[in-house]
């Protein structure tokens, strides 16, 4: 926790700088951060086990700011355009407005990282700046280390996020979608059946199918065996 005393109540304002990566990706990972008050400064750094470099860039950050206990006006550096844009630009609340759903119907990646962080956003006055990495920039650079520690440390931690991620996409390829009801495999809603308006038969092509499976939340389509026919005529359509 940074220790900050409020001088005639006004904000303390903060530099925020941050870095993390895994090696390889997905790999061991690790972040660095240094925060920075009146010249005062403190850094921390953690590994884990198994992890990604975006979800490192987004830990460093949430982890900054979560040791800030007073609201106060933070400015943050990080080299990562993934973290950056995704608040700068608007990313991070259009998708939670979307229930982290994208327009192509797949699921956002490192939810749970972005609602953390927006959660902490919150309770401070957050800017976001982007720095070039690996270019020279010391507390960048310092940040890369103290990350660097993280990933060879011996005592590195699961990130249980990740984890819920990779039994996601376990389920994810192991689930059959066969029949009105069952659950859409990007966004979990039950699928409904659907009849095309307009069919054509091209030359040479030996079926078809009647209808189809339909997300009526993430407009995902599935073609199902059950509702395969053979072609008998070309003229029937």
């Amino acid at each position: 926790m940074i220790s900050l005393k409020m001088e005639n109540k006004e904000i303390p304002e903060i530099e925020l700088f941050t870095d993390g990566g895994a090696d390889p990706n997905p790999g061991k990972g690790g972040y660095g951060v240094i925060l920075r008050y009146k010249g005062r400064q403190k850094e921390f750094f953690e590994g884990y086990e198994i992890t990604t470099n975006n979800r490192m860039e987004l830990m460093a950050v949430i982890v900054g700011l979560e040791k800030i206990k007073t609201k106060s006006k933070v400015t943050v550096y990080s080299d990562s355009k993934y973290v950056v844009d995704g608040i700068e630009k608007g990313w991070a609340e259009n998708w939670e407005r979307n229930n982290w759903i994208r327009k192509k119907g797949n699921l956002v990646l490192n939810k749970d990282l972005w609602e953390r962080l927006l959660d902490v956003i919150d309770e401070h006055e957050v800017t976001f700046n982007w720095v070039k990495g690996h270019a020279g920039h010391i507390e960048n650079e310092r940040c890369d280390a103290l990350a660097t520690k993280g990933i060879n440390a011996e005592n590195k931690i699961e990130d249980e996020g990740y984890l819920e991620y990779l039994k996601h996409i376990d389920w994810y390829q192991e689930q059959k979608i066969e029949k009105v009801g069952d659950l859409c495999r990007k966004c979990n809603t039950a699928v409904i059946k659907k009849t095309p308006k307009k069919r054509k038969i091209k030359p040479g092509q030996n079926y078809y199918y009647e209808y189809y499976l339909f997300c009526p939340n993430c407009k995902t389509m599935y073609m199902v065996e059950v509702a395969k026919r053979e072609v008998t005529d070309n003229k029937l359509f």
